[in-house]
């Protein structure tokens, strides 16, 4: 697969492209307002009010396996319900990673585009107290991707009382901006052995998130954070890689118990292992028994858990990220399905999902087809 069909696409650059005009705006500043006209985050239907901090950290045991004169460093958003909103909007992306990001996929518009996306978090915004802390949810974007793409999720999981931490995989997204300015883009991208590629970021994801797990729920954490968190209850959700990452990740972290893999092919060495975890598989209309991609049919046996296949008509790759909602509402759809409507069948499924496993509720649109969601196909092979 080519890394184009990772990035936004020239359609959906020049519907952002058309709606904004070249107004400039700069998500360095915090308190910078958005354009008018600019495009908005499908609002989370939860009801507490959402906080963001962003958090730097660096592996000082682990070469990085990209840049081996390194050492791995990450930098992680970190979405939670708040008491309060602080007043500081939330910057979708920062002016850097806007522009490594348009640039990458030569997409031909403003390269501070994606400073202008009105989000739904506020920053540094009084985390809201629960005893025991607050259940963890992991977000692994797609290749190439910066994390911000997976940002409307994460303020709805948030909103219904999750922590939420997107990760940024060093040199596998255009576009991570470091506290120091610097920039840095995918340099696994350029890697030609797409095979080996996918497989290697695989264990590398899996190895990130444990560090991060580490990180977010050591002794110091919730001083360092200000956001409390049960290690008891952790799951991942990715898109396209950052979703096969979900079974190394599963595989080698018994902390995380429960996983969700929208839209990802399955890239990994040890396929034969079984997973008991909770897994769902959310993906287009490819992803289907016999479909074109076989990787779902040859790893569907591999769960000896809880486990759920689902697909949704009418949608395409990108539809389970940010730029579905955003494309549809400037009138150039990635896809035949309005791109609100897919952005609320993500949300619903992942969160019915979330609330299943990582608080014993009960999630009665996992059971079957619903009147609600016809566009959802159940599969059991």
């Amino acid at each position: 697969m080519k890394r184009r069909s990772f990035l936004a696409g020239a359609a959906v650059a020049a519907a952002l492209a058309g709606a904004l005009g070249t107004t400039t705006a700069h998500a360095d500043t915090p308190a910078a307002q958005p354009a008018v006209g600019a495009p908005a985050l499908p609002a989370p239907s939860g009801h507490q009010p959402v906080g963001r901090t962003t958090v730097h950290l660096k592996d000082e045991g682990r070469p990085d396996p990209w840049v081996p004169s390194e050492k791995r460093e990450l930098m992680v958003s970190l979405w939670y319900p708040a008491v309060a909103p602080s007043g500081t909007p939330a910057p979708y992306m920062t002016s850097g990673e806007s522009e490594r990001y348009v640039e990458a996929g030569q997409l031909g518009v403003p390269k501070d585009l994606f400073t202008t996306v009105v989000t739904h978090a506020s920053v540094d915004a009084r985390p809201a107290r629960v005893r025991g802390g607050l259940p963890l949810v992991i977000l692994s974007p797609g290749f190439g991707m910066p994390r911000a793409t997976l940002t409307g999720l994460a303020e709805e999981l948030a909103s219904r009382g999750y922590a939420v931490a997107g990760i940024g995989h060093n040199y596998e997204a255009d576009g991570i901006t470091f506290p120091d300015g610097h920039t840095t883009s995918c340099v696994a991208c350029g890697e030609e052995d797409r095979d080996k590629v996918f497989e290697k970021v695989g264990a590398v994801r899996a190895e990130d998130i444990s560090f991060v797990i580490d990180e977010l729920t050591g002794k110091r954490a919730a001083r360092d954070h200000g956001v409390a968190l049960d290690p008891g209850r952790i799951a991942v959700v990715g898109h396209s890689a950052g979703g096969f990452s979900t079974v190394p990740a599963m595989l080698k972290d018994r902390r995380v118990k429960a996983g969700v893999n929208m839209d990802g092919n399955f890239r990994y060495p040890d396929h034969e292992t079984p997973v008991d975890r909770p897994l769902l598989m959310l993906g287009n209309p490819g992803h289907v028994p016999g479909g074109g991609d076989p990787t779902w049919d040859s790893t569907w046996k591999q769960f000896t858990g809880w486990k759920r296949w689902l697909s949704v008509d009418d949608t395409q790759h990108l539809s389970f990220t940010d730029l579905a909602p955003l494309a549809g509402q400037l009138g150039r759809p990635l896809q035949a399905l309005d791109g609100n409507r897919v952005d609320t069948i993500t949300r619903s499924y992942v969160a019915a999902f979330v609330d299943t496993h990582l608080r014993g509720r009960n999630a009665p649109l996992l059971d079957g087809p619903s009147a609600g969601f016809p566009e959802v196909r159940f599969h059991r092979p």
